[in-house]
């Protein structure tokens, strides 16, 4: 396992303990602050669970977006899913939050299903199953109860008229010197792979065309996905857009020691379509925060910090905040031993998921409701 010094993180891979302040210097993000969170509760009426627990951490010009907000310039939402498997609780979590921002702040939101990044940079991965596994991620997002009059779904490969006129006045000024130092691509790498953070860039811009006029973007994701985006907003600035505000949160770690929930990796992560008894197998074989023995538990106390299971509350499945304290109280005072905490764990995922794959399957109906209608842009 990498130490503290070694933890990497790319858009396509995260591995070893993530030092987040080391990562917000490394990146060129600044944290988010008290002035901020009171600002985004002034307008939004109140601070989501995930800001709050300070999952969503650091930003990219956030104060800039809420000076044209109360100039009287509201913002959209963007975010994307690379489709290379099903949801996993890690995933919901943007759709979570996204929802939240949409409903407080009544605005469109522009979801990018990245089919071909993952055809792409899997060479395992075929055409189809990546269409296939994006109209399932989709399922999830209409199933987290967004309002269809206000959110797109693009899927790049079908998507491609409206996208690619776009992408290619991006591509055209990132060269590939900035592609390599950004990415760390090689002369192995495909030019397909080389060419596709331009697809990725074109919804932190795509509203502003659609309505004609400059409309600040704000992209939720997971701080991997940085790298994208500091590319993009280089860019967009000469092609006379506005740089996209971005809100970064947290990795939600993977069920075992170390790394985050993968869609590669089966037992890292709760999917949105397990079924119980998958939910309680993987639940029951995670990587705990308890002691040697019941004994020592009791004396000292569990250890949520680096608990696999603890993270699970924090992000979805106790958004009560009395909730929490109570049972990190119970957890650290050796009160409650791990095979406890696991089971309450096992019944609040298995009512979460069971509960959210019932609207998932209602979703089924309603896709193409959700696609963004290419009759409605025209490039001129």
């Amino acid at each position: 396992m990498p130490s503290d010094e070694e933890f990497v993180v790319t858009p396509w891979e995260v591995k070893g303990d993530v030092d987040y302040a080391k990562l917000v210097k490394q990146f060129g993000t600044e944290l988010i602050d008290a002035k901020l969170l009171a600002r985004i509760e002034k307008h939004a009426g109140e601070l989501h669970y995930l800001l709050q627990r300070g999952i969503y951490f650091s930003h990219r010009d956030m104060n800039f977006v809420f000076d044209e907000y109360e100039k009287g310039n509201p913002f959209y939402l963007y975010n994307g899913r690379g489709p290379s498997g099903h949801t996993h609780i890690g995933h919901l979590t943007q759709f979570i939050f996204t929802k939240w921002m949409q409903d407080k702040f009544k605005c469109p939101y522009y979801l990018q299903l990245t089919d071909d990044e993952k055809f792409l940079f899997k060479f395992e991965l075929e055409l189809d199953q990546a269409r296939f596994y994006a109209k399932e991620n989709a399922l999830d997002l209409i199933a987290t109860g967004f309002d269809p009059k206000k959110t797109h779904l693009i899927m790049d490969s079908y998507h491609a008229r409206t996208i690619y006129p776009l992408a290619i006045h991006v591509a055209k000024r990132i060269t590939f010197s900035t592609a390599k130092a950004v990415f760390g691509f090689t002369n192995s790498n495909n030019i397909g792979s080389i060419f596709f953070t331009s697809f990725q860039a074109v919804p932190a811009f795509l509203h502003s065309v659609r309505v004609g006029r400059n409309v600040p973007c704000v992209i939720p994701l997971a701080i991997d996905q940085d790298a994208h985006f500091r590319v993009a907003r280089d860019v967009l600035p000469k092609l006379g857009y506005l740089k996209p505000g971005i809100l970064h949160s947290r990795f939600l770690p993977g069920l075992q020691q170390g790394g985050k929930m993968s869609a590669s990796d089966p037992d890292s992560a709760l999917f949105t379509v397990d079924p119980p008894e998958v939910i309680k197998k993987k639940l029951q074989n995670a990587f705990t925060g308890g002691r040697g023995n019941a004994a020592e538990q009791r004396k000292l106390g569990g250890q949520p910090e680096i608990c696999s299971i603890f993270p699970n509350y924090q992000l979805v499945f106790i958004p009560q905040q009395d909730k929490l304290d109570a049972l990190e109280q119970r957890c650290r005072s050796g009160e409650m031993l791990c095979g406890e905490c696991k089971n309450i764990c096992i019944d609040l995922a298995t009512k979460f998921l069971t509960d959210h794959q019932k609207r998932r399957e209602k979703a089924r109906d309603k896709l193409n409701d959700f696609l963004l209608k290419e009759d409605e842009l025209s490039i001129e």
